[in-house]
């Protein structure tokens, strides 16, 4: 008896359904949905291309964010005595003060440095992040106010990374052109957060220097810096080429035509 009724409700369902077939059918609409636009290969592999730039970027912001070596104080070379000298580097989370020998140091150079130079190194984590204490370096107090806005926005543009990234996974995945612009979005955004926090942390920087004037110190950005302005300009970079890649006339995909033409 229950076997007759579950057949029954399967009939009853596929006539259900073969009937709103035919309702859509004569009322002019499909009964199917229309499935998105499906990418090209060449268009696929012009994705792939952008986001293996867009991952540069991802890992040269990384390294800068992790590393201690944005900005170099450096103090005379002859403030202390003729052999050793001391300067110190630091990044968003720790600093670092060396101690070099004066001998190791470049004739013409006035101040104490670089840092890439052997020497004795003491690090500690800044404070301002746990307890909200400021550091002092050299008799000068950091400003943690702008440190930690610069942080927050490098870390804020991090996360826009990501997402830009999982965006195009799915995008390839699906092979569908639909998830280009949130992408778009978050490249862009990303590599313009990256260079506020640059902008934001030279600003921390020279409050640092302003806050005491008794104790000369010379500050020169370092490599950290280069790493995050370069991961800027290719993220944005990236972004660009994402939002070309997802217009329905594809200017990329014309240029690539008429150049073959020509040559062809």
């Amino acid at each position: 008896m229950w076997s007759n009724f579950f057949m029954q409700q399967e009939d009853d369902g596929r006539v259900g359904t073969a009937a709103l077939g035919g309702v859509g059918s004569k009322s002019g609409r499909p009964g199917k949905r229309s499935r998105p636009p499906r990418m090209s290969d060449s268009q696929e592999g012009k994705i792939k291309l952008a986001f293996f730039v867009a991952l540069i970027g991802v890992t040269l912001t990384v390294l800068g964010m992790g590393t201690e070596f944005w900005v170099e104080l450096s103090q005379p070379k002859h403030s202390r005595n003729n052999q050793t000298c001391e300067m110190a580097h630091y990044g968003l989370w720790k600093f670092c003060v060396r101690t070099l020998w004066v001998t190791d140091i470049d004739p013409e150079r006035e101040s104490c440095g670089p840092a890439e130079l052997p020497g004795e190194s003491n690090c500690t984590y800044f404070k301002f992040y746990t307890s909200g204490e400021n550091a002092v370096i050299f008799k000068k107090t950091t400003e943690k106010g702008l440190h930690i806005a610069g942080a927050m926005l490098a870390l804020f543009s991090l996360f826009l990374m990501i997402m830009g990234s999982v965006c195009i996974t799915m995008s390839l995945s699906k092979s569908v052109p639909f998830f280009l612009k949130p992408a778009t979005t978050c490249f862009i955004f990303s590599g313009i957060l990256v260079f506020l926090s640059i902008i934001i942390f030279h600003q921390s920087v020279l409050a640092l220097l302003a806050s005491d004037h008794s104790f000369p110190l010379h500050h020169e950005l370092s490599w950290s810096v280069a790493c995050l302005g370069s991961a800027g300009a290719i993220l944005i970079f990236g972004g660009l080429v994402f939002l070309l890649l997802s217009l329905p006339s594809n200017p990329l995909e014309k240029c690539f035509r008429q150049q073959s033409s020509s040559d062809a």
